[in-house]
């Protein structure tokens, strides 16, 4: 991976947003690739491109494409929801959830009053009652 810009001339999206040149051991090059420039402006314009670099640094190679996804969602977050960023998306997803775990219990709650109401008679995999 540290060999990017061997394979090709044009510049990642971190250096050609930063208007710098694009060197064969750039740190941004293989999680900024040239074609995805909202992508590393997301993250420069939250973060910074040198406390990104820094994290880059400090984490295990093995694991850098993660941070870099995880920065570029949380920018993404922030830029959409300045305040709570991805806890309030996480937030509203819980409380469809729970919304959902509610309509899910008064279903099974209707369905249990309505096999008592049957009064022990069973349905056919038809619809029809048998007795």
């Amino acid at each position: 991976m540290s060999s990017y810009s061997n394979y090709t001339n044009s510049p990642c999206a971190a250096c050609k947003f930063l208007r710098r040149k694009c060197i064969s051991d750039c740190v941004f090059a293989p999680y900024f690739p040239p074609e995805e420039p909202t992508k590393f402006a997301n993250v420069h314009r939250i973060f910074g491109a040198s406390n990104v670099s820094k994290i880059l640094h400090e984490v295990a190679p093995h694991q850098r494409e993660d941070a870099v996804n995880s920065l570029a969602y949380e920018a993404e977050a922030r830029l959409k929801d300045p305040v709570y960023g991805c806890v309030g998306a996480i937030s509203v997803l819980q409380r469809q959830v729970l919304r959902l775990q509610r309509e899910l219990e008064e279903t099974n709650a209707d369905l249990m009053r309505y096999a008592s109401c049957l009064g022990g008679e069973t349905m056919s995999a038809y619809g029809g009652r048998r007795g």
